[in-house]
Protein backbone atom coordinates (compact mmCIF):
# COMPACT_ATOMS: atom_id res chain seq x y z
CA UNK A 1 0.00 0.00 0.00
CA UNK A 2 2.58 2.67 1.03
CA UNK A 3 5.04 1.88 -2.06
CA UNK A 4 1.59 2.60 -4.49
CA UNK A 5 0.98 5.48 -2.58
CA UNK A 6 4.69 6.46 -3.42
CA UNK A 7 4.69 5.50 -6.95
CA UNK A 8 1.02 8.18 -7.62
CA UNK A 9 3.01 10.73 -5.54
CA UNK A 10 5.97 10.49 -7.36
CA UNK A 11 3.63 10.91 -10.65
CA UNK A 12 3.62 7.27 -12.16
CA UNK A 13 0.77 7.62 -15.12
CA UNK A 14 -2.25 5.33 -13.94
CA UNK A 15 -4.64 3.41 -16.36
CA UNK A 16 -4.09 -0.18 -18.79
CA UNK A 17 -1.77 -0.54 -21.19
CA UNK A 18 -0.50 -3.47 -23.88
CA UNK A 19 2.91 -4.32 -24.25
CA UNK A 20 3.92 -5.29 -28.45
CA UNK A 21 5.88 -8.26 -29.36
CA UNK A 22 9.37 -8.05 -28.51
CA UNK A 23 11.35 -6.29 -30.85
CA UNK A 24 13.17 -7.43 -33.80
CA UNK A 25 17.20 -6.94 -33.75
CA UNK A 26 16.84 -3.76 -36.26
CA UNK A 27 14.77 -2.43 -33.19
CA UNK A 28 17.15 -3.03 -29.80
CA UNK A 29 18.58 -0.28 -27.74
CA UNK A 30 22.14 -1.57 -28.17
CA UNK A 31 23.24 -3.96 -30.74
CA UNK A 32 24.60 -6.81 -28.86
CA UNK A 33 28.42 -6.24 -28.67
CA UNK A 34 28.73 -2.89 -29.48
CA UNK A 35 28.91 -1.21 -26.31
CA UNK A 36 31.54 -2.29 -24.58
CA UNK A 37 30.10 -1.44 -21.14
CA UNK A 38 27.69 -4.51 -21.42
CA UNK A 39 27.96 -7.87 -20.52
CA UNK A 40 27.78 -9.29 -23.95
CA UNK A 41 29.23 -12.44 -23.17
CA UNK A 42 26.32 -13.22 -21.11
CA UNK A 43 23.40 -12.43 -23.70
CA UNK A 44 25.17 -14.93 -26.29
CA UNK A 45 26.01 -17.54 -23.98
CA UNK A 46 21.80 -17.56 -23.11
CA UNK A 47 21.25 -17.45 -26.52
CA UNK A 48 22.89 -20.44 -27.58
CA UNK A 49 21.60 -22.08 -24.97
CA UNK A 50 17.87 -20.90 -25.43
CA UNK A 51 15.42 -21.53 -28.52
CA UNK A 52 11.94 -21.80 -27.80
CA UNK A 53 10.62 -22.04 -31.24
CA UNK A 54 8.56 -18.66 -31.01
CA UNK A 55 6.30 -19.80 -28.33
CA UNK A 56 4.41 -16.99 -26.76
CA UNK A 57 4.84 -16.05 -23.05
CA UNK A 58 2.82 -13.51 -21.26
CA UNK A 59 3.51 -11.20 -18.34
CA UNK A 60 1.28 -9.18 -16.11
CA UNK A 61 2.72 -6.30 -14.63
CA UNK A 62 2.45 -2.69 -12.72
CA UNK A 63 4.60 -0.75 -14.73
CA UNK A 64 3.09 1.78 -17.40
CA UNK A 65 4.50 4.89 -19.31
CA UNK A 66 8.34 5.68 -19.05
CA UNK A 67 8.32 2.70 -16.89
CA UNK A 68 6.48 0.12 -19.35
CA UNK A 69 8.26 1.46 -21.96
CA UNK A 70 12.12 0.76 -19.93
CA UNK A 71 10.64 -3.12 -19.01
CA UNK A 72 9.93 -3.56 -23.11
CA UNK A 73 13.22 -2.74 -23.88
CA UNK A 74 14.79 -5.00 -21.91
CA UNK A 75 11.90 -7.85 -22.92
CA UNK A 76 13.07 -7.41 -26.75
CA UNK A 77 16.24 -8.78 -26.09
CA UNK A 78 14.78 -11.81 -23.85
CA UNK A 79 12.49 -12.60 -27.16
CA UNK A 80 15.31 -11.93 -29.82
CA UNK A 81 17.99 -14.39 -27.83
CA UNK A 82 15.19 -16.92 -26.97
CA UNK A 83 12.95 -16.63 -30.14
CA UNK A 84 10.23 -16.18 -28.12
CA UNK A 85 6.82 -14.26 -28.56
CA UNK A 86 6.83 -11.79 -25.54
CA UNK A 87 3.72 -9.94 -24.85
CA UNK A 88 3.51 -7.57 -21.67
CA UNK A 89 0.39 -6.26 -20.23
CA UNK A 90 0.74 -3.15 -17.56
CA UNK A 91 -1.62 -2.18 -15.24
CA UNK A 92 -2.94 0.18 -12.41
CA UNK A 93 -4.97 -2.58 -10.79
CA UNK A 94 -2.59 -5.73 -11.18
CA UNK A 95 -2.83 -6.94 -7.83
CA UNK A 96 -6.45 -7.07 -7.95
CA UNK A 97 -6.40 -8.34 -11.89
CA UNK A 98 -3.98 -11.42 -10.84
CA UNK A 99 -6.19 -12.84 -8.34
CA UNK A 100 -9.36 -12.69 -10.64
CA UNK A 101 -7.30 -14.18 -13.83
CA UNK A 102 -5.82 -17.14 -11.05
CA UNK A 103 -9.16 -18.17 -9.96
CA UNK A 104 -10.57 -17.84 -13.28
CA UNK A 105 -7.68 -20.36 -15.04
CA UNK A 106 -6.43 -17.38 -17.21
CA UNK A 107 -3.75 -16.42 -15.36
CA UNK A 108 -0.40 -14.87 -17.20
CA UNK A 109 2.41 -17.22 -17.65
CA UNK A 110 4.49 -14.49 -15.15
CA UNK A 111 3.43 -11.99 -12.59
CA UNK A 112 5.03 -9.49 -11.37
CA UNK A 113 4.61 -8.80 -7.70
CA UNK A 114 4.78 -5.03 -6.32
CA UNK A 115 4.22 -6.97 -2.95
CA UNK A 116 5.69 -10.15 -1.50
CA UNK A 117 2.37 -10.55 0.60
CA UNK A 118 -0.05 -11.32 -2.51
CA UNK A 119 2.73 -13.53 -4.12
CA UNK A 120 2.96 -15.75 -0.52
CA UNK A 121 -1.21 -15.71 -0.58
CA UNK A 122 -1.32 -16.92 -4.35
CA UNK A 123 1.49 -19.72 -3.47
CA UNK A 124 -0.66 -20.80 -0.58
CA UNK A 125 -3.60 -21.11 -2.77
CA UNK A 126 -1.50 -23.24 -5.45
CA UNK A 127 -1.46 -20.45 -8.30
CA UNK A 128 2.29 -20.13 -8.20
CA UNK A 129 5.09 -22.79 -9.82
CA UNK A 130 8.49 -22.89 -7.69
CA UNK A 131 11.35 -21.96 -9.47
CA UNK A 132 13.46 -24.81 -8.51
CA UNK A 133 16.27 -25.44 -6.18
CA UNK A 134 18.76 -23.88 -9.28
CA UNK A 135 17.42 -20.56 -9.09
CA UNK A 136 17.47 -20.56 -5.49
CA UNK A 137 21.00 -21.35 -5.22
CA UNK A 138 21.80 -18.90 -8.09
CA UNK A 139 20.28 -16.16 -5.97
CA UNK A 140 22.02 -16.89 -3.24
CA UNK A 141 25.59 -17.17 -4.77
CA UNK A 142 24.98 -14.15 -7.07
CA UNK A 143 23.05 -11.25 -5.23
CA UNK A 144 25.04 -9.22 -2.38
CA UNK A 145 22.52 -10.53 1.11
CA UNK A 146 21.55 -13.34 -1.09
CA UNK A 147 20.03 -15.35 1.16
CA UNK A 148 17.69 -12.04 2.22
CA UNK A 149 16.62 -12.42 -1.00
CA UNK A 150 15.64 -16.04 -1.27
CA UNK A 151 13.89 -15.01 2.28
CA UNK A 152 11.62 -12.55 0.18
CA UNK A 153 10.65 -14.82 -2.48
CA UNK A 154 9.99 -18.26 -0.28
CA UNK A 155 6.87 -19.05 0.74
CA UNK A 156 4.44 -22.27 2.00
CA UNK A 157 2.77 -23.59 -0.85
CA UNK A 158 -0.44 -25.27 -0.96
CA UNK A 159 0.76 -28.71 0.89
CA UNK A 160 2.63 -26.51 3.40
CA UNK A 161 6.11 -26.87 2.61
CA UNK A 162 8.29 -24.06 1.55
CA UNK A 163 9.75 -23.14 -1.70
CA UNK A 164 11.30 -20.27 -3.37
CA UNK A 165 8.84 -18.80 -6.20
CA UNK A 166 9.36 -15.29 -6.76
CA UNK A 167 12.32 -13.62 -7.99
CA UNK A 168 13.03 -10.46 -6.61
CA UNK A 169 14.38 -8.21 -9.99
CA UNK A 170 14.40 -4.55 -9.37
CA UNK A 171 15.11 -3.20 -6.02
CA UNK A 172 14.50 0.39 -4.26
CA UNK A 173 16.47 1.64 -1.57
CA UNK A 174 14.66 3.81 1.76
CA UNK A 175 17.41 3.50 4.45
CA UNK A 176 18.86 7.16 3.27
CA UNK A 177 19.54 10.43 4.75
CA UNK A 178 19.64 13.63 2.45
CA UNK A 179 21.26 16.71 2.94
CA UNK A 180 23.24 19.62 1.39
CA UNK A 181 26.71 19.02 0.86
CA UNK A 182 27.26 22.77 1.24
CA UNK A 183 25.58 23.10 4.62
CA UNK A 184 27.85 20.28 5.78
CA UNK A 185 30.96 21.70 4.44
CA UNK A 186 30.38 25.46 5.85
CA UNK A 187 29.44 24.10 9.30
CA UNK A 188 32.57 21.55 9.09
CA UNK A 189 30.56 18.59 9.30
CA UNK A 190 31.17 14.87 8.03
CA UNK A 191 28.84 12.45 6.53
CA UNK A 192 28.52 10.00 9.25
CA UNK A 193 29.22 6.45 9.38
CA UNK A 194 28.03 5.13 12.28
CA UNK A 195 24.61 5.61 14.11
CA UNK A 196 26.57 6.39 17.26
CA UNK A 197 28.64 9.27 15.24
CA UNK A 198 24.84 9.72 13.48
CA UNK A 199 23.31 10.91 17.01
CA UNK A 200 26.78 12.60 18.03
CA UNK A 201 26.19 15.14 14.80
CA UNK A 202 22.39 15.80 15.89
CA UNK A 203 23.60 16.95 19.61
CA UNK A 204 26.93 18.88 17.24
CA UNK A 205 24.29 20.73 15.47
CA UNK A 206 22.12 21.57 18.38
CA UNK A 207 24.96 22.93 20.42
CA UNK A 208 26.50 24.81 17.08
CA UNK A 209 22.80 26.54 17.27
CA UNK A 210 21.00 24.52 14.39
CA UNK A 211 18.74 22.17 13.92
CA UNK A 212 19.65 19.05 12.79
CA UNK A 213 16.38 17.51 11.43
CA UNK A 214 13.20 18.08 9.06
CA UNK A 215 10.91 15.26 9.84
CA UNK A 216 7.35 15.71 8.49
CA UNK A 217 4.74 12.64 8.49
CA UNK A 218 1.31 14.32 7.02
CA UNK A 219 -0.05 12.57 4.29
CA UNK A 220 -3.67 12.99 3.77
CA UNK A 221 -5.74 10.29 4.86
CA UNK A 222 -2.17 8.21 4.99
CA UNK A 223 -0.73 10.47 7.84
CA UNK A 224 2.54 8.32 9.91
CA UNK A 225 3.92 6.55 6.67
CA UNK A 226 6.99 8.07 6.97
CA UNK A 227 7.31 6.97 10.82
CA UNK A 228 6.86 3.59 9.98
CA UNK A 229 10.07 3.67 7.88
CA UNK A 230 11.85 5.42 10.79
CA UNK A 231 10.77 2.18 13.37
CA UNK A 232 11.51 -0.54 10.72
CA UNK A 233 15.01 1.15 9.91
CA UNK A 234 15.52 1.15 13.73
CA UNK A 235 14.20 -2.64 14.58
CA UNK A 236 16.58 -3.27 11.66
CA UNK A 237 19.61 -1.59 13.64
CA UNK A 238 18.90 -2.98 16.65
CA UNK A 239 17.38 -6.34 16.50
CA UNK A 240 18.64 -9.74 14.56
CA UNK A 241 16.69 -9.71 11.16
CA UNK A 242 15.17 -12.82 12.29
CA UNK A 243 13.63 -10.93 15.02
CA UNK A 244 11.95 -8.08 12.48
CA UNK A 245 10.85 -10.94 10.38
CA UNK A 246 8.88 -12.23 13.56
CA UNK A 247 7.62 -8.86 13.56
CA UNK A 248 6.49 -8.45 10.53
CA UNK A 249 4.42 -11.46 11.40
CA UNK A 250 3.47 -10.79 14.40
CA UNK A 251 4.92 -14.21 15.72
CA UNK A 252 6.29 -11.42 17.92
CA UNK A 253 3.83 -9.13 18.95
CA UNK A 254 3.74 -5.24 17.95
CA UNK A 255 4.03 -4.42 22.08
CA UNK A 256 7.29 -6.83 22.62
CA UNK A 257 10.07 -4.13 24.26
CA UNK A 258 11.95 -5.01 21.03
CA UNK A 259 9.48 -3.14 19.12
CA UNK A 260 8.98 -0.56 22.19
CA UNK A 261 12.73 -0.28 21.63
CA UNK A 262 12.84 1.04 18.28
CA UNK A 263 9.78 3.21 18.79
CA UNK A 264 11.51 4.85 21.15
CA UNK A 265 15.23 5.12 19.04
CA UNK A 266 12.71 7.44 16.31
CA UNK A 267 11.37 9.35 19.34
CA UNK A 268 14.92 10.17 19.85
CA UNK A 269 15.29 12.30 17.17
CA UNK A 270 11.38 13.22 16.43
CA UNK A 271 9.98 13.81 20.19
CA UNK A 272 13.00 15.99 21.26
CA UNK A 273 12.16 20.10 20.01
CA UNK A 274 15.95 20.48 19.18
CA UNK A 275 16.06 18.07 17.53
CA UNK A 276 13.16 19.08 14.68
CA UNK A 277 12.58 21.78 12.61
CA UNK A 278 9.26 23.83 14.42
CA UNK A 279 9.76 21.42 17.04
CA UNK A 280 7.79 17.80 18.29
CA UNK A 281 4.70 19.51 17.83
CA UNK A 282 5.18 19.83 14.10
CA UNK A 283 6.04 16.74 13.42
CA UNK A 284 2.58 15.35 12.64
CA UNK A 285 1.41 18.31 11.08
CA UNK A 286 4.15 19.03 7.99
CA UNK A 287 3.49 17.48 5.27
CA UNK A 288 6.25 15.20 4.33
CA UNK A 289 6.18 16.28 1.04
CA UNK A 290 6.96 19.98 2.24
CA UNK A 291 9.37 18.64 4.87
CA UNK A 292 12.70 18.09 2.72
CA UNK A 293 12.41 22.24 2.02
CA UNK A 294 14.07 23.22 5.20
CA UNK A 295 17.13 21.84 3.54
CA UNK A 296 17.57 24.68 1.51
CA UNK A 297 16.71 27.52 3.40
CA UNK A 298 19.20 30.24 4.18
CA UNK A 299 20.37 29.70 6.47
CA UNK A 300 19.21 26.14 6.86
CA UNK A 301 16.19 25.43 8.88
CA UNK A 302 17.85 21.88 9.08
CA UNK A 303 20.28 19.85 8.00
CA UNK A 304 19.01 16.25 7.83
CA UNK A 305 15.99 14.55 6.29
CA UNK A 306 15.53 10.80 6.27
CA UNK A 307 13.42 9.53 3.21
CA UNK A 308 13.64 7.27 0.26
CA UNK A 309 14.94 7.98 -3.18
CA UNK A 310 11.62 9.10 -4.17
CA UNK A 311 11.67 12.24 -2.09
CA UNK A 312 14.77 14.26 -4.66
CA UNK A 313 11.00 15.02 -6.40
CA UNK A 314 9.75 17.29 -3.71
CA UNK A 315 13.31 19.24 -3.75
CA UNK A 316 12.94 22.93 -5.25
CA UNK A 317 12.98 22.68 -8.80
CA UNK A 318 16.65 22.44 -10.73
CA UNK A 319 18.10 20.84 -7.54
CA UNK A 320 20.84 18.55 -8.90
CA UNK A 321 21.37 15.51 -6.85
CA UNK A 322 25.33 15.12 -6.18
CA UNK A 323 25.62 18.69 -6.25
CA UNK A 324 22.96 20.82 -4.45
CA UNK A 325 21.78 18.16 -2.40
CA UNK A 326 23.46 14.55 -1.86
CA UNK A 327 22.42 10.92 0.30
CA UNK A 328 24.06 8.66 2.73
CA UNK A 329 23.50 5.93 3.80
CA UNK A 330 21.19 5.35 7.38
CA UNK A 331 23.94 4.20 9.02
CA UNK A 332 23.84 0.83 11.84
CA UNK A 333 25.18 0.95 15.25
CA UNK A 334 28.73 -0.11 15.04
CA UNK A 335 28.35 -1.65 18.86
CA UNK A 336 25.29 -3.91 17.82
CA UNK A 337 27.49 -5.88 15.59
CA UNK A 338 24.70 -6.53 12.96
CA UNK A 339 25.73 -5.72 9.71
CA UNK A 340 24.84 -2.93 7.22
CA UNK A 341 20.50 -3.78 7.21
CA UNK A 342 18.77 -2.31 4.34
CA UNK A 343 15.22 -1.61 4.05
CA UNK A 344 13.88 -1.42 0.80
CA UNK A 345 10.96 -2.76 -1.65
CA UNK A 346 11.13 -3.82 -5.27
CA UNK A 347 9.40 -6.03 -7.12
CA UNK A 348 8.90 -9.84 -7.76
CA UNK A 349 8.71 -12.29 -10.87
CA UNK A 350 7.01 -15.81 -10.45
CA UNK A 351 5.36 -17.80 -12.68
CA UNK A 352 1.69 -18.15 -12.67
CA UNK A 353 0.97 -20.72 -15.65
CA UNK A 354 3.86 -22.49 -16.20
CA UNK A 355 5.68 -23.09 -19.19
CA UNK A 356 9.30 -23.59 -20.84
CA UNK A 357 8.89 -20.12 -21.86
CA UNK A 358 8.01 -18.58 -18.59
CA UNK A 359 10.97 -20.62 -16.65
CA UNK A 360 12.94 -19.50 -19.53
CA UNK A 361 12.58 -15.82 -18.89
CA UNK A 362 13.15 -16.49 -15.41
CA UNK A 363 16.56 -18.09 -16.55
CA UNK A 364 17.44 -15.02 -18.57
CA UNK A 365 16.79 -12.57 -15.39
CA UNK A 366 19.57 -14.96 -14.17
CA UNK A 367 22.04 -12.51 -16.60
CA UNK A 368 24.34 -9.72 -15.93
CA UNK A 369 22.53 -8.08 -19.61
CA UNK A 370 19.06 -8.20 -17.85
CA UNK A 371 20.22 -5.85 -15.37
CA UNK A 372 22.68 -4.00 -17.39
CA UNK A 373 19.80 -2.73 -19.61
CA UNK A 374 17.65 -1.26 -17.39
CA UNK A 375 20.63 0.09 -15.48
CA UNK A 376 21.05 2.06 -18.16
CA UNK A 377 17.80 3.78 -18.87
CA UNK A 378 16.34 7.11 -17.05
CA UNK A 379 12.51 5.10 -16.88
CA UNK A 380 11.91 3.26 -14.01
CA UNK A 381 14.79 4.27 -11.60
CA UNK A 382 16.30 0.31 -11.74
CA UNK A 383 18.75 -0.94 -8.93
CA UNK A 384 20.19 -4.37 -8.64
CA UNK A 385 21.80 -6.10 -6.07
CA UNK A 386 23.58 -8.50 -8.21
CA UNK A 387 27.49 -8.57 -7.78
CA UNK A 388 27.99 -9.16 -11.70
CA UNK A 389 27.04 -6.36 -13.17
CA UNK A 390 29.56 -3.06 -14.16
CA UNK A 391 27.84 -0.79 -11.94
CA UNK A 392 29.21 2.12 -14.78
CA UNK A 393 26.34 1.11 -16.80
CA UNK A 394 23.89 3.28 -14.36
CA UNK A 395 22.31 5.85 -15.79
CA UNK A 396 23.69 8.43 -13.26
CA UNK A 397 25.70 8.29 -10.76
CA UNK A 398 23.32 9.12 -8.70
CA UNK A 399 21.87 5.78 -9.46
CA UNK A 400 24.96 4.52 -9.12
CA UNK A 401 25.33 5.34 -5.54
CA UNK A 402 21.90 4.06 -4.72
CA UNK A 403 22.87 0.63 -6.25
CA UNK A 404 26.45 0.61 -3.80
CA UNK A 405 24.53 0.63 -1.26
CA UNK A 406 22.50 -2.50 -2.04
CA UNK A 407 25.84 -4.21 -3.03
CA UNK A 408 27.13 -3.41 0.67
CA UNK A 409 24.01 -4.55 2.14
CA UNK A 410 24.40 -7.81 4.73
CA UNK A 411 20.44 -7.99 4.99
CA UNK A 412 17.47 -6.79 2.98
CA UNK A 413 14.59 -6.30 4.49
CA UNK A 414 10.86 -5.19 2.63
CA UNK A 415 9.41 -2.17 3.99
CA UNK A 416 7.71 -4.09 6.84
CA UNK A 417 4.50 -2.00 7.08
CA UNK A 418 3.33 -3.58 3.74
CA UNK A 419 3.71 -6.83 4.74
CA UNK A 420 1.61 -6.66 7.30
CA UNK A 421 -2.36 -6.36 7.60
CA UNK A 422 -3.97 -3.30 6.12
CA UNK A 423 -5.58 -2.24 8.56
CA UNK A 424 -1.80 -2.39 10.58
CA UNK A 425 0.15 -1.37 8.14
CA UNK A 426 -1.51 1.30 6.41
CA UNK A 427 -4.25 1.88 9.39
CA UNK A 428 -3.41 1.55 13.49
CA UNK A 429 0.61 1.74 12.62
CA UNK A 430 0.60 4.91 10.58
CA UNK A 431 -2.26 6.81 13.69
CA UNK A 432 -0.13 4.94 16.47
CA UNK A 433 2.72 6.76 15.00
CA UNK A 434 0.91 10.37 14.74
CA UNK A 435 0.00 9.74 18.25
CA UNK A 436 3.48 8.80 19.59
CA UNK A 437 4.92 12.27 18.04
CA UNK A 438 2.10 13.97 19.91
CA UNK A 439 3.11 13.15 23.57
CA UNK A 440 2.02 9.45 23.87
CA UNK A 441 3.85 6.79 25.27
CA UNK A 442 5.53 4.24 23.27
CA UNK A 443 4.28 1.51 25.37
CA UNK A 444 0.54 2.21 24.90
CA UNK A 445 0.76 2.83 21.38
CA UNK A 446 2.61 -0.32 20.97
CA UNK A 447 -0.58 -1.68 23.22
CA UNK A 448 -3.47 -0.14 20.32
CA UNK A 449 -1.57 -1.63 17.52
CA UNK A 450 -1.54 -4.72 18.93
CA UNK A 451 -4.84 -4.96 20.21
CA UNK A 452 -5.82 -3.70 16.41
CA UNK A 453 -4.05 -6.44 15.33
CA UNK A 454 -5.45 -9.15 17.86
CA UNK A 455 -8.85 -7.72 16.28
CA UNK A 456 -8.15 -9.08 13.06
CA UNK A 457 -7.55 -12.65 13.35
Amino acid sequence: MKRRLMACTAGVALGAAFGLNAAAAADLMYQPGEDSRFNWDSYQAYADSHDLGGEQVTILGPWLGPDQEAFDSVLAYFGEAANVDVRYTGSDSMEQQIVVDAEAGSAPNVAVFPQPGLAADLAKRGFLTPLGADAESWMKENYAAGQSWVDLGSYAGKDGSKAFYAFPYKADVKSLVWYVPENFEDAGYEVPTTMEELKALTEQIVADGGTPWCIGLGSGAATGWPATDWVEDMMLRTQPPEVYDQWVTNELPFNDPKVVGAIEEFGWFARNDDFVAGGADAVASTDFRDSPKGLFSTPPQCYMHRQASFIPAFFPEGTEIGLDADFFYFPAYAEKDLGSPVLGAGTLFAITKDSPAAHAFIEFLETPIAHELWMSLEGGGFLTPLKEVNKDVYVTETRKALGDILLNATTFRFDGSDLMPGGVGAGSFWTGMVDYTGGKPAQEVADGIQASWDALK
